[in-house]
């Protein structure tokens, strides 16, 4: 008889609950969980490709090593005391650095991963450490830890209680939300126009959100700081500046934005003038309203400037910490202590990269510099790579260049379930259990939510006798390499056992006990038995304001003009009077049915029309005769791709959109599915040179292109 397991999706930060039906060894169906407090149902077409992760034929079971192009089968141990004994050999000959840890965005998503699994690699004594992060969010991360005090403090859109919802940069209808933890965006967005409030998106391109709003506004890609400084000024020049909660740097912001007038943002951005000050007023007048701004506001040139004046018009406006505004969340586990924990440090430009002096953040260089390290001779060459749940050829600027750098390291080892394009390069491949043989709780995500929530999830098989959890093999290899200047061989040998022994859920116990809902709730509070006994999850109520309690800055008000975006102004300065070119310029895409280049493997999930293609307004595309369903090449100095073409007024003129995570054609790699929708990589032709100088964010969206008519 079938039985139904409750459980959260891990595909996406929108963590919907989910309804596994299992027969055996053998997943029957998934479908939505109605009785998940959060999600009340919803799913979306992610959530029922848990099976195909769980059953595909392409999945690694056992480690493998390569010599050459042939691959043989390993046994555990073996392959640990292999990958060890050559970490070990790399890093005693050349240093600590010499080895670099770069790990993906699935991290998040992975209990496991988030807790020993950082354990594991950020204690490795090596500057060498690279994620997804300075592809994505770094520059909120900066924002939060200059203006709050600790790089977790993001906050999130109260978008349950909100009136007005103005999305910048942002397409949460196929994102499912990005950090705001929200299932069913388009329920909550229609809740919000249902009550009587207002949607307005701002984007280059008339985006799935944009289609469901009250209002689409066309923007320039990369210039949302200047946007937002006009919007500042108006919002000094009107009197309307509402700050509610204690702050320094008013007038420092006020004087920042004194020349950034809305008739001179105007042909910058593309938006009228008498457009930003309507923004702008209907920001600071209507009593529940909240700006977010996401992936579009990162990865640009001026993400770090966009990122910081996204918070500081919140905050301006009397939205930052109020009902239906940007709020602080108050999750089960409190990430600070257990980031601070397990290695996540907050700091910023503490070191620079050796080669071309690009700043750390958190602990971490810009993945666009991992090329340049390896390539470099010279003390602290990196010699050495480990991947963990990651496809930087696939995910990162210069792809190509990234991948001869590679072929030229040492050793490399991943840690992945997948022979994908980037772990086909690696010595050994380290696969671990399936996604349903271990345990799930949203350490990571549960910080972002728009509701406060907890849920708890078993595994849903008993993992097979030769299989390994990922935080097993992060803490295998631990105990072989030793930290370098620390613990002792064999006492960390001892820490291992332990810990191996009381895996995560020891973790998460701890957490639950001393967090917000634990202990000092006395016999009702959190514990682990008690999330057992609410498999569907448990609602822990709506946002909360949290200020100044929740601030780690030392004079415990929020810094609305820090210092290192002040002195970044001027390069705005410089760049913004320059005249428009005349090429096209390219922004990414996302898609409901993809994440990144980790879902491509499932037929479900790329059945259907190509996504991978160019979206092109008409006239630029009559301009350059080219045609709908033919072919065009995009081109930059890096070289370039060829895509069908999809002509369509939903986007900007002067722009085009290319998706990201495609490419799946490249030898080697065994995703059989991928390989028959294998599309373009994008980032084979975005520059990895172009980054936000002040945060090192890699500039994904406003790469200028050459689109011409493929022969």
């Amino acid at each position: 008889m079938p039985v139904t397991h409750y459980r959260s999706c891990s595909l996406c930060e929108a963590t919907c609950g989910v309804a596994i039906e299992v027969e055996g060894d053998r997943v029957v169906s998934v479908r939505g969980d109605a009785a998940d407090p959060f999600s009340k149902g919803y799913i979306c077409p992610k959530g029922t490709a848990l099976a195909d992760l769980h059953h595909d034929p392409d999945r690694l079971r056992k480690p493998m090593r390569r010599d050459g192009d042939t691959w043989t089968e390993m046994a555990w141990d073996e392959a640990y005391d292999y990958v060890g004994s050559q970490l070990t050999a790399i890093r005693a000959q050349h240093g600590p650095d010499a080895i670099a840890v770069y790990q993906g965005n699935p991290t998040v998503h992975n209990l496991g991963l988030v807790t020993f699994g950082q354990l594991a690699l950020r204690t490795l004594g090596t500057k060498n450490m690279y994620s997804a992060t300075s592809l994505d969010q770094l520059p909120h991360m900066l924002a939060a830890l200059m203006m709050f005090g600790n790089q977790l403090l993001m906050p999130v859109p109260d978008i349950d209680r909100s009136d007005l919802f103005i999305c910048l940069g942002a397409n949460p209808l196929a994102s499912n939300g990005s950090i705001m933890t929200a299932p069913d965006v388009k329920g909550r967005l229609k809740a919000i126009r249902d009550r009587g409030g207002k949607v307005i998106v701002l984007d280059p391109r008339r985006t799935e959100t944009a289609d469901k709003a009250d209002r689409h506004v066309f923007i320039r890609p990369g210039s949302d700081a200047v946007l937002l400084l006009a919007m500042i000024h108006e919002l000094f020049a009107a009197k309307l500046v509402k700050l509610t909660v204690p702050a320094t740097g008013l007038e420092e912001l006020r004087a920042a934005s004194a020349t950034w007038t809305p008739e001179r943002a105007a042909p910058i951005t593309g938006v009228p003038a008498a457009e930003v000050r309507e923004l702008a007023r209907a920001l600071a007048t209507t009593p529940r309203a909240v700006l977010y701004g996401r992936i579009g506001v990162c990865v640009q040139e001026f993400g770090g400037l966009a990122a910081w004046l996204c918070y500081a018009i919140n905050a301006l406006t009397g939205h930052l910490d109020t009902p239906g505004g940007l709020m602080f969340t108050t999750p089960a586990i409190d990430p600070l202590p257990l980031a601070a924990m397990f290695g996540f440090d907050g700091g910023f430009a503490r070191w620079k990269s050796r080669v071309s002096g690009k700043p750390e953040f958190g602990g971490e260089l810009p993945v666009t510099v991992l090329a340049e390290e390896i390539e470099t001779a010279g003390p602290g060459q990196v010699r050495a790579l480990i991947t963990c749940a990651g496809n930087p050829v696939l995910s990162t600027p210069g792809g190509p260049r990234l991948e001869r750098a590679i072929r030229g390291l040492d050793f490399m080892v991943s840690i992945d379930p997948y022979m994908n394009e980037t772990t086909r390069l690696a010595n050994v491949i380290l696969p671990p259990s399936s996604v349903l043989e271990h345990s799930h709780y949203d350490v990571a995500l549960a910080a972002f939510s728009v509701r406060n929530v907890a849920k708890y999830s078993p595994p849903l098989f008993e993992r097979h006798a030769d299989a390994r959890h990922d935080w097993e093999i992060c803490l295998a290899l631990w105990s072989r390499l030793g930290l370098p200047g620390k613990l002792p061989r064999f006492a960390q040998q001892v820490v291992t056992r332990l810990f191996g022994k009381l895996g995560p859920e020891t973790v998460l116990e701890l957490g639950l006990r001393t967090g917000p809902y634990g202990l000092r709730r006395g016999r009702h509070g959190l514990s682990l038995a008690k999330m057992r006994a609410h498999p569907h999850g448990i609602d822990l109520g709506p946002l909360e304001p949290r200020l100044p309690g929740r601030l780690g800055t030392k004079d415990h008000r929020v810094h609305l003009a820090p210092r290192t975006y002040l002195e970044d102004l001027p390069r705005l300065e410089k760049v913004a009077g320059k005249p428009q070119s005349s090429e096209l310029i390219m922004i990414g895409r996302r898609h409901l049915r993809s994440n990144n280049s980790w879902m491509h493997n499932s037929e479900r999930l790329v059945k259907g029309p190509d996504r991978c293609t160019l979206l092109i307004h008409p006239e630029d595309a009559s301009n350059r005769g080219i045609t709908a369903g033919g072919r065009a090449r995009i081109a930059t100095a890096l070289g370039s791709i060829e895509l069908a073409v999809e002509i369509t007024d939903e986007m900007m003129r002067g722009v085009v959109s290319v998706p990201h995570g495609w490419g799946h054609h490249r030898k080697g790699a065994r995703l059989s599915i991928a390989a028959t929708v294998a599309g373009e990589s994008v980032n084979d032709v975005i520059d990895p040179a172009r980054i936000d100088a002040l945060s090192g964010t890699s500039a994904l969206t406003g790469q200028p292109v050459e689109v011409t008519r493929a022969p």
